[in-house]
């Protein structure tokens, strides 16, 4: 997810520094837009190390002796690359732009190229906001649907107490991710994820390990931060890139992973094992790269069972338990497998994988999924692995609703 924000004049400018934070936190990528007036305040330099993006400062670029031709479409660039445009703090100059469609610098322009949902979050003297001019402007938005987060009242900085003063960041935050859809549900929560494949060494060279790409669970720990949430990702060998926001716990075999898990589970609200964690580990591991001279035997052992652990730690434990989802990866009679393991694991749901299919699950960004509980198979349709990851934390949140329904009666 990217989104665009559109700095603009005003002693709320610097403000805009904490917004590319929590942003950053919900693992969105922040592109920043300052207005000239914005630099006076706050220099470009600072957004570029918050956000680790270029900062547009001007529509032309910074030479007007060395023009650079890509800076004169790059308003349509971004416009067409965003999901959202939200300018924090707004002027009332930027809101009298808007409304009136004029573009004269790089943010107005970009306002009318985007089609993306736009949001904005004024700021301004109190005399200011309450003009009949601004009023009328903001009406305008509003009915082309801009999203408006009203400022608070308070001390201003030009000393007056008012109505004018720049919402939190966290509410504008908030308010942005609302209007694309992300619900901020799981805000105070920790969510713990396990993802990608365990590899158990054969040699210094050779492994045994699985198909597994680690896609689903990255997706969840991307779609909790979005949602919120602090997200531990305890993650097998992979060969993409964690969500940045996320605290990252990487691992090889499945008995670390096991001590990565157990190491935190209490302090989850929610925990996701999404790994395909191995069977079993080779007893005879040689130290030694093996040559090749005929047949090699193998000693296997099995792994310890990392979901049944938990689902017995969770029942032995007196405090409030997480909710616990595994994953069964099927080739063949899924559902009647899937329930055997909801009972066996002592878990609150499998999502039930089906692997035998070659265009979705291993190493695809699509993926289609059952949810199983005790007294239900919930079909959820083939879609993004992003989007298959939203309704399971959709659906884990509903479980948490329904187990604490009766303590609130």
């Amino acid at each position: 997810m990217k989104i665009a924000l559109g700095v603009s004049g005003g002693i709320a400018a610097y403000k805009a520094a904490e917004i590319v934070r929590h942003l950053q936190e919900r693992d969105v990528r922040v592109q920043v837009i300052m207005t000239a007036a914005a630099q006076e305040f706050v220099r470009p330099l600072t957004f570029a190390a918050l956000s680790g993006e270029k900062v547009i400062t001007s529509m032309f670029g910074s030479s007007a002796e060395e023009p650079n031709l890509d800076s004169a479409v790059e308003h349509i660039s971004v416009a067409q690359s965003i999901d959202c445009l939200l300018v924090a703090p707004a002027t009332a100059d930027v809101i009298a732009k808007f409304a009136q469609g004029i573009a004269n610098d790089f943010l107005s322009t970009l306002y009318l190229a985007t089609t993306a949902p736009v949001v904005i979050a004024p700021a301004m003297n109190v005399n200011m906001w309450q003009h009949p001019a601004t009023q009328a402007n903001l009406e305008i938005l509003r009915r082309r649907g801009v999203h408006v987060v009203e400022p608070d009242s308070g001390y201003l900085a030009c000393g007056m107490i008012g109505a004018g003063r720049l919402a939190e960041p966290e509410e504008i935050v908030a308010a942005t991710l609302e209007r694309l859809g992300v619900a901020q549900d799981l805000a105070g929560e920790t969510v713990l994820v396990t993802a990608g494949p365990t590899h158990e060494p054969i040699d210094p060279v050779r492994y045994l390990g699985n198909r597994s790409s680690g896609k689903m669970g990255y997706a969840i720990a991307e779609a909790a931060l979005r949602r919120g949430a602090r997200v531990v990702l305890v993650s097998g060998p992979t060969m993409i890139q964690p969500p940045s926001a996320a605290d990252t716990v990487f691992v090889e075999t499945a008995q670390q992973m096991r001590t990565a898990v157990l190491d935190g589970w209490e302090q989850a609200s929610f925990i996701i094992m999404a790994a395909a964690v191995g069977d079993y580990h080779v007893t005879n591991a040689a130290k030694e790269k093996i040559k090749r001279d005929g047949a090699m035997a193998l000693q296997l052992e099995p792994n310890p069972d990392i979901l049944a652990d938990l689902g017995s730690l969770r029942h032995a434990s007196g405090k409030r338990s997480p909710i616990l989802i595994g994953f069964a990866a099927e080739t063949e009679n899924g559902l009647e497998n899937a329930r055997a393991k909801l009972t066996k694991k002592r878990v609150d749901a499998i999502v039930l994988n089906d692997v035998s299919r070659s265009d979705i699950g291993f190493n695809s960004d699509r993926n289609e999924v059952t949810i199983v509980t005790a007294g239900e198979a919930i079909q959820i349709p083939e879609a993004s692995k992003l989007d298959i990851a939203q309704k399971i934390l959709e659906f884990a949140l509903r479980l948490r609703t329904n187990r604490e329904a009766p303590a609130m009666k």
